[in-house]
């Protein structure tokens, strides 16, 4: 009678004992008995193990800037007080639109200039004329007509003067030198007042003006991946400020020498900057795809599930044949992940609701 009851307990014994080693093996790949709803196989997205160009992601750390080619500095031309100043830091402004004005007699004095100059041609051109009638009558010489016209041509050629150096200076027969905006852009900078007196020799701008249609990335590289990046490369952008967006540019300026009090090498970004929304100062997150030699399997990084120290994927043959299947990585490239071993080529994997058919899986 006990060996019949020793003989229950071994066969008990091993029947668990296989019924663990099945769940183990299943976790490495056997077919499960999971079935996937239809409403939830409706919208599964399947993607495929294939083979892509090896890239590597580099990040750095930036700052955005404005362009210096776009970046105008309004300087006086002219000392006096100004007047009607009011626009501020951050308006936009269109080229040749009025900043303010300033009171000035050196306007005054170049339009009593003009004034001069404008009478002295017509008098000299009445003398002229006056002068070649007596010369018809024998009352004037030759020598008389051409100084006569000498001093004409020297009369107009002081009006001319006198009109381009008011015209240089606005152009304005009241007296008021009107400061304008040179390019289209945003104020910046501004470093003048209402009733502020400015003269010529002032060092700083009274407006920084800057067009940020684009705008720079600048980023420091270390000297680790001077060899990884190149000009042309392309680039994602990052901010804090936008962190669902992501801002597409080139590498566009390697800057070759090293900055000796943090040993980095400046790159810089151009990109494109619709609606202004990147603005000059703001910190960025540069990430650079260095393609490396050769290709490896790929597939999206979405298709993976980290479990206890182990990536697994979800592959998939029918709603009734689908089974995990653990995955050694080479690496990781935002969105990519590319595979050392695990899967072949060819093979489909559930890329959507993954982490719920790995539970249903492991239940």
């Amino acid at each position: 009678m006990k060996r019949p009851r020793l003989f229950i307990l071994l066969l008990s014994f091993l029947s668990l004992l296989f019924t663990s080693c099945g769940k183990e093996e299943q976790k490495a790949g056997e077919r499960s008995s999971y079935i996937i709803p239809d409403s939830l196989l409706k919208t599964l997205v399947i993607d495929t193990v294939a083979y892509q160009p090896l890239i590597a992601s580099l990040q750095f750390n930036g700052i955005i800037d404005a362009v210096p080619d776009k970046v105008s500095n309004v300087f006086p031309l002219i000392s006096g007080n100004v007047q009607d100043a009011g626009l501020q830091p951050g308006d936009y402004v269109r080229k040749g639109q009025a900043l303010g004005e300033i009171q000035s007699p050196e306007m005054a004095g170049y339009v009593a200039g003009l004034i001069s100059a404008a009478a002295a041609e017509k008098l000299a051109e009445q003398q002229l004329n006056r002068t070649k009638e007596l010369a018809k009558s024998s009352l004037a010489t030759d020598i008389d007509v051409t100084q006569a016209e000498v001093n004409y041509r020297q009369s107009v050629a002081a009006k001319e003067q006198a009109e381009k150096v008011l015209g240089i200076n606005g152009n304005n027969p009241k007296g008021h030198y009107t400061i304008k905006a040179p390019e289209e852009g945003f104020i910046t900078q501004k470093n003048v007042t209402n009733g502020m007196a400015i003269r010529t020799d002032n060092a700083n701008p009274l407006y920084t003006i800057a067009d940020l249609s684009t705008v720079w990335v600048l980023a420091n590289v270390y000297e680790a991946n001077i060899s990884k990046v190149h000009e042309g490369d392309e680039a994602s952008i990052a901010t804090i400020t936008y962190p669902n967006q992501v801002f597409k540019g080139k590498v566009t300026k390697l800057m070759n020498t090293l900055d000796p009090s943090n040993r980095v090498m400046k790159m810089r970004i151009a990109i494109p900057n619709p609606g202004y929304l990147l603005k000059p100062q703001m910190f960025a997150t540069i990430t650079v795809n260095n393609r490396l030699p050769g290709e490896a399997l790929a597939i999206p990084a979405r298709a993976l599930v980290f479990d206890n120290s182990q990536y697994y994927a979800v592959v998939y043959q029918s709603a009734r044949d689908i089974s995990l299947r653990p995955v050694e990585l080479l690496s990781m490239n935002g969105n990519t992940a590319y595979i050392k071993s695990g899967l072949q080529a060819g093979e489909k994997l559930i890329g959507s609701n993954t982490i719920l058919i790995y539970t249903a899986l492991n239940n």
